[in-house]
């Protein structure tokens, strides 16, 4: 059992073993046990297929945030308070950036005409990828900012050169993308035949062709999946190097990635029906990626700055933008009624 106190990117094995095999669990309890719950719901009324409602998605949503914020503590406790609010810190931004996910996500089912009862089975898969395209990619940024120093000038340029982007742009994700011409659905085709029709909760089904011959086909199930799965590989270079202005430690890094991503496959179906109101939380989100790369020319140039101060300003970013929302979306009062 010695092999558990070695060191493994920073940190000793069992914390790498501790946190992989919570997600695992975590995964298994939402596509095992609510799986099964929602299939067995279904068959139960009358062949209706069952749909993850707001407020169930809000409370599964709480259990993962509650799940992810245990876990800060317990960092807290073990590393200490620096690496503690490096953690909150970094899981905040992870989770905000995360959100614009569902603007993206939302017109590929939309596209694909994916019923919402099969949605959360291409998110819950989905998010097998993502755990290993975000560890390979954490590994290359550790990688390149340990070998050289300017990297993380290039990190905070990138990152205040988005934020003005996305601060000055325009219109929203309404726009329904051109599936035929994407580049990722021309190289599946190019593998495997697709389906323009689904079957099931199946990703893979077999179709008559001339001669009788059964070939198997994609069905549109997998095709979004695979787009979810390069939409969060196109997010992921933004958030990279986000991460890394908090914190360079590869466990952290990682840690308040995934569980930013859990989260964000449980709130999807609320976020999805709600985000309309949430206008306000782009710019805020504008803002979080400029102060993140400004703070990386600051450590630069001063030194690092203090992590609460960090956590502080992130957090009264996100949260003016919410704030701000609720507010330009408030429902009015009853008018009043004139006096005789």
């Amino acid at each position: 059992m010695e092999f558990l106190l070695d060191l493994w990117l920073g940190k000793p094995a069992w914390m790498w073993l501790m946190f992989i095999t919570l997600v695992m669990a975590l995964l298994a309890f939402d596509l095992g046990v609510l799986g099964k719950r929602r299939e067995a719901q279904a068959a139960s009324g009358a062949g209706q297929p069952h749909e993850i409602g707001v407020k169930a998605s809000l409370k599964l949503s709480l259990f993962y945030i509650s799940v992810a914020l245990l876990f800060g503590v317990w960092v807290w406790s073990t590393l200490g308070p620096q690496s503690g609010i490096e953690y909150l810190t970094g899981f905040a931004v992870e989770k905000a950036l995360a959100l614009d996910n569902v603007f993206v996500i939302s017109v590929i089912f939309g596209a694909l005409a994916i019923p919402r009862h099969l949605q959360h089975r291409v998110l819950v898969w989905g998010i097998l990828g993502v755990i290993v395209l975000r560890g390979l990619m954490i590994g290359l940024g550790t990688a390149l900012v340990t070998q050289f120093d300017w990297i993380m000038w290039v990190f905070g340029a990138f990152l205040l050169l988005t934020g003005i982007k996305l601060l000055l742009a325009r219109g929203g994700h309404s726009d329904a993308p051109d599936l035929e011409r994407h580049p990722v659905v021309r190289l599946l085709k190019r593998i495997i035949p697709v389906s323009s029709e689904l079957d099931g909760q199946k990703f893979l089904t077999r179709l008559p062709e001339a001669g009788g011959r059964r070939r198997l086909h994609a069905t549109p199930l997998l095709l979004a999946l695979v787009l979810v799965e390069a939409a969060d590989l196109v997010f992921a270079v933004d958030s990279i190097p986000a991460i890394f202005a908090i914190t360079q430690d590869p466990f952290l890094v990682y840690t308040s990635n995934i569980f930013a991503i859990l989260g964000l496959r449980a709130l999807y179906f609320a976020l999805d029906a709600l985000i309309h109101r949430f206008e306000a939380l782009k710019p805020a989100l504008a803002l979080v990626l400029m102060f993140i790369g400004g703070k990386i020319f600051y450590t630069q140039l001063f030194g690092k700055m203090d992590p609460a101060l960090s956590l502080g300003i992130t957090l009264s970013i996100l949260a003016g933008g919410i704030l701000t929302s609720l507010w330009k979306n408030r429902t009015p009062g009853p008018a009043a009624k004139p006096q005789l």
